[in-house]
């Protein structure tokens, strides 16, 4: 008994590593991935967040290879049956998988046909999964090119240097649609690791104020300002000291994009080595001979040394 007991604890134990390590998962947050241990989500369980967040080549594999399941797993129900379908010669598999096909998308060519009752069951079950199927891809699809999107481009570095006689974080993005983003908003937050008082490390996050947060109608570029003063959380920080403490920032843009009728947003974030200090953007901006303006979006990562 002793030693069936201590049998039935080894594999308990090993039951439980196995359940531990399967539910772990790898969650990417720019350039970090953190590793999450504990939540019991299955795959269905979150099936339609999958397919909205899967990229584009997965999520059409994904598709495909249903389809062909589906088609699969009809075509021997047929093929296991008494001659169920019309039409078809030798009762060959592969003309079953056809007839599988043209059902399920509901082409029906005509050719063949179910000629038993078991062959009109199967093919009536098999048009519902095909309309429910059609009718779930379809919604899939739209949902997924309807999501409005921004179309931002950030530049790769945010500097620090003097503006207007003062020392200033700067942040700049274009919008790279060029229509009108109205009353775009954008706030700025900075992260960065503190010990409390106990002695706990903690993750702490701080609003940086902007000298302008909003722009009526956002089409080209916008540089955003943050005054490092006595109120700021970078005041008197080094490069070593940010590197110290973790920092990053955080950039969130929303608006109203007037084309697509929808609030759209972006984000980017930055590490605290993508913080240059002592830099400044290098100008876009010109004039044509013809008096028009001129943005040079080939300079728009530059940077030069102040």
């Amino acid at each position: 008994m002793p030693l069936t007991h201590g049998c039935i604890q080894i594999l308990n134990m090993f039951k439980s590593q196995s359940e531990h390590k399967s539910r772990a998962r790898v969650v990417q947050f720019g350039r970090h991935e953190i590793v999450t241990e504990g939540l019991n989500l299955s795959f269905w369980a979150d099936i339609s967040h999958r397919c909205m967040t899967a990229r584009w080549p997965s999520f059409i594999g994904g598709a495909a290879l249903v389809f062909i399941v589906f088609n699969a797993a009809f075509a021997v129900l047929y093929w296991i049956g008494d001659q169920p379908i019309a039409n078809v010669p030798g009762g060959a598999y592969i003309d079953y998988l056809y007839f599988s096909i043209e059902t399920l998308s509901t082409a029906g060519y005509g050719d063949m046909h179910p000629q038993t009752h078991y062959g009109h069951f199967i093919a009536a079950v098999e048009l519902f999964t095909g309309i429910f199927s059609m009718s779930l891809m379809t919604g899939l699809i739209f949902a997924r090119f309807s999501r409005p999107s921004a179309r931002l481009l950030f530049a790769d570095n945010p500097v620090i240097s003097n503006h207007e006689g003062k020392l200033t974080l700067m942040v700049r993005f274009a919008n790279e649609r060029h229509n009108i983003i109205g009353n775009a908003t954008a706030k700025l937050w900075l992260l960065k690791n503190v010990v409390s008082e106990e002695g706990r490390s903690f993750r702490r996050f701080y609003e940086l104020p902007l000298v302008r947060n909003e722009h009526p109608a956002l089409a080209l570029s916008w540089t955003l300002y943050h005054v490092i003063d006595e109120q700021s959380p970078l005041y008197g920080q080094t490069a070593d000291d940010l590197d110290a403490s973790g920092v990053s920032l955080m950039l969130v843009v929303s608006g109203y994009d007037v084309v697509a009728a929808q609030t759209v947003d972006a984000r980017k974030s930055y590490d605290h080595p993508d913080i240059l200090f002592g830099h400044s953007y290098a100008d876009i901006l010109g004039t044509l001979e013809d008096g028009r303006l001129r943005i040079d979006y080939g300079r728009f990562h530059d940077t030069v040394p102040v």
